[in-house]
């Protein structure tokens, strides 16, 4: 039988079962159709039943009500997946339904009421090891920025657009790879401001996975302002293409290729494994952290249920914590991974840079000056010098610990200031540039303190 969803087909192969086990599976495919199950569920619970012993199934089918209870507790001792007690259960209301053996409809209740093996769905978010690092993040937003750059210019391929688009969708918006996959045309708006010439680009999802489709409802999400060249030149490229209505802006049929594309592109440019649930963890812990109201985080998610994403704020660390990690001064941050730079250089070689490759600024108040070079050149930087030196890839920081000690003790005065003012909005523009710049810095102290320095 073959089965479509999400863009792919599957097929499912009752043969391999076995000729009564899969005649068997055969009348379960029918009932979960009839059921109104979605094909995706159909398809999951099927596959399940290859874990399955014939045996088992066998006992299960012979059993009585009466014998149930004493059955399935020892079947949870067999340690099976839980998915795989789904599976029986349908299995059994199938039986139910169709008053085979000792079953009818009336037991419906007591099949539902059995219990599944304790298991914490959440237990990645609560450990923490589904979020992205500081690096992680910095890589990425420095990703979009350059492409961004170079698609302002029209410097892009259609591939690179593609891949940093739906990078964007999925580290920004926090949206799964079938909401991204199935994006059209005519749910792209973008525009210029009329009195400013501001390019605007907004971008409208569907809500899925949803318990009750009577309260699904669409998704309108604003592109962060300096990312918006990213979607505008692919939206434009396609429309002089001749696509448009229900064509699919990034052009990837299934939620599977989605997935797989996210996955290549966050995980080349952070240089670890990054999927399209860790982003959409990562965004949901970001609005959390900036202080996010229990309806806002679900809005935000596309959940209809707001309880959902408590789960989140168990694993939120409170203002203090916040601010400590922004200092760079938390446990979790004292080890800061390496954060990608050019070469060192000495005072030297910095004093015999031109004068556009020796960095100088005057971040937030403070005079700075001699911590680096840069490998093209402060006027072709669109970025804030200081603030955007540190873990930018073309940077060459000095060798002189002292002096980025130094830099680190005012960066961090910048950071009380900002946590004092806000009243704990720990998500301003300003609070998060600050923390990446600190964490980089920390990173560069690091690296000189090191043996092998």
């Amino acid at each position: 039988m073959e089965v479509t969803y999400a863009g792919r087909a599957t097929t499912i192969e009752f043969v391999a079962y076995g000729r009564e086990y899969g005649a068997l599976l055969k009348y379960l495919f029918v009932y979960l159709i009839a059921e109104d199950y979605r094909a995706s569920t159909v398809t999951h619970l099927l596959s399940w039943f290859s874990k399955v012993p014939e045996e088992t199934i066998a006992n299960l089918v012979d059993l009585s009500p009466n014998e149930m209870n004493q059955w399935w507790a020892k079947e949870r001792t067999h340690g099976h997946h839980t998915k795989v007690f789904d599976s029986l259960k349908a299995l059994v209301r199938m039986l139910c339904a169709n008053f085979i053996g000792r079953w009818s409809p009336a037991y419906y209740d007591f099949i539902g009421g059995l219990p599944l093996p304790a298991q914490d769905k959440y237990r990645a978010v609560r450990t923490g090891d589904v979020f992205l690092s500081v690096e992680e993040e910095a890589r990425i937003a420095h990703y979009l920025d350059d492409l961004a750059t170079r698609a302002a210019k029209s410097a892009t391929s259609r591939q690179e657009l593609v891949e940093g688009g739906a990078l964007l969708c999925s580290y920004l918006f926090g949206m799964r790879p079938y909401q991204i996959a199935v994006l059209a045309m005519r749910d792209v708006r973008a525009w210029n401001e009329d009195s400013t010439g501001a390019l605007y680009v907004h971008l409208t999802f569907r809500m899925i996975k949803q318990r009750s489709k009577s309260k699904t409802y669409p998704l309108t999400r604003r592109v962060k302002h300096e990312w918006t060249p990213i979607i505008a030149e692919l939206y434009r490229r396609e429309k002089e293409a001749g696509r448009g209505g229900a064509d699919r802006l990034f052009g990837v049929d299934s939620a599977q290729g989605m997935s797989h594309l996210i996955v290549k592109v966050a995980s080349q440019i952070t240089g670890a494994d990054v999927s399209a649930t860790d982003l959409r963890h990562t965004a949901a812990q970001r609005l959390v952290d900036a202080g996010a109201s229990q309806e806002e985080v679900a809005e935000f998610m596309g959940h209809s249920d707001i309880s959902t994403c408590l789960v989140y704020y168990t694993s939120s660390p409170n203002q203090a914590e916040r601010v400590n990690k922004a200092l760079g001064i938390s446990p979790i941050y004292q080890h800061v991974a390496k954060i990608a730079h050019a070469k060192f250089i000495s005072p030297e070689e910095l004093a015999q840079l031109k004068g556009d490759q020796q960095i100088a600024g005057v971040p937030h108040g403070i005079q700075i000056a001699g911590i680096g070079g840069c490998t093209t050149g402060q006027p072709s930087c669109q970025y804030n010098p200081i603030t955007s030196c540190y873990g930018c890839q073309k940077f060459m920081p000095v060798i002189d610990i002292e002096l980025h000690k130094q830099v680190l003790k005012d960066m961090r005065s910048v950071v009380k200031f900002f946590a004092e003012s806000s009243r704990g909005d720990g998500d301003s523009p300003a609070f998060m540039q600050l923390k990446r710049t600190i964490a980089s810095i920390q990173s560069v102290i690091n690296e000189l303190e090191a043996p092998d320095a």
